[in-house]
């Protein structure tokens, strides 16, 4: 796969995923009630504990994409391809 291709594969990937992260937390900021209502039903834990585990699926997500898209994005940029 040619280096501009990677690049460019990469820079729409880094756009999804950020667009998914950034509506992920304000989804969980604006609805938090009806999510934690039905989370709760579903896997039956309390609010405290689904609202721990939203931070942490937020942060994890988060240092994902900064890892496996936006550093080799940006190293490609810099190399200039």
């Amino acid at each position: 796969m040619p280096w501009d291709t990677l690049t460019t594969l990469l820079g729409w990937c880094l756009i999804l995923n950020a667009g998914l992260l950034a509506v992920s937390t304000l989804a969980l900021t604006a609805a938090r009630p009806w999510i934690v209502q039905l989370h709760s039903r579903i896997s039956g834990l309390n609010e405290a504990e689904l609202l721990r585990a939203y931070f942490q699926y937020l942060g994890h997500y988060k240092i994902l994409v900064l890892v496996f898209n936006l550093a080799p994005y940006v190293a490609l940029k810099l190399m200039g391809y």
